[in-house]
């Protein structure tokens, strides 16, 4: 039984939501200084001194989506050789990987996309993230959690209206991976497919509607069947 988590990117967003959660898991929390993803010797270090039974990798660069256009050296570095150097330290130490993935990494073409569905990534972001994946999947002792996720309150002034995914927000993802720790293989996971500009209505009702014109795939929304089996909603 997991106990004891090990969790890489400590002090970003969705770290701080899962810090509010009450569970029968302890999380220690590290930022980049504490352990550094790009030195293996860094993760040995808190491997052996902290001895979870799983790390969970939220370590990484995202937004804005174009800075892994202006900067591929540096998403490269942190979401895909960070995240290999974890795979394999977790592989000599024998403990369990949770891996936070996107949904970015379907082809956003036809929309209900399920775990073994093709993938062909939109943007750099997502050929980033499915990098990471692969090196996640060679590691049988493994979860890759497929998130479409934001902050809450939905700060954004417009949003699409053309645009079809499953946002929901970091506190309630928290939720859910509690319910997760223990699964293995791959999961989607976010809220009611439906476009953004709904979602976000509800929540910003200043909020304007506008379209996608080549920003984002329109249809971006995942199958969320294998997440309602495993959590029983």
């Amino acid at each position: 039984m997991l106990k004891k988590i090990l969790v890489s990117g400590g002090n970003g967003r969705f770290a701080s939501e899962l810090k509010k959660i009450k569970s029968r898991y302890t999380f220690i929390f590290r930022d980049k200084r504490e352990m550094n993803i790009l030195s293996v010797n860094s993760i040995k270090s808190n491997l052996k001194k902290l001895k979870p039974d799983c790390v969970l990798h939220l370590a990484g660069l995202s937004r804005p989506m174009s800075i892994h256009d202006k900067m591929i050296n540096k998403s490269i570095d942190l979401n895909i050789i960070g995240t290999a150097n974890l795979v394999k330290m977790c592989n000599l130490f024998k403990k369990k990987l949770i891996f936070f993935s996107t949904g970015y990494v379907y082809p956003g073409t036809k929309g209900n996309y399920k775990e073994k569905d093709p993938l062909l990534p939109w943007n750099n972001y997502g050929w980033s993230k499915l990098g990471a994946e692969s090196a996640v999947q060679m590691y049988k002792n493994s979860l890759i959690i497929r998130a479409c996720m934001t902050e809450k309150p939905f700060v954004h002034k417009s949003a699409f209206d053309n645009v079809k995914s499953n946002f929901i927000f970091h506190e309630q993802i928290a939720k859910y991976l509690i319910k997760l720790i223990n699964k293995k293989g791959i999961i989607n996971v976010g809220g009611k497919s439906q476009s953004i500009f709904k979602f976000a209505k509800k929540y910003n009702k200043s909020v304007k509607k506008i379209k996608s014109k080549g920003q984002l795939p329109l249809k971006m929304d995942m199958n969320l069947g294998k997440l309602k089996k495993a959590i029983k909603l």
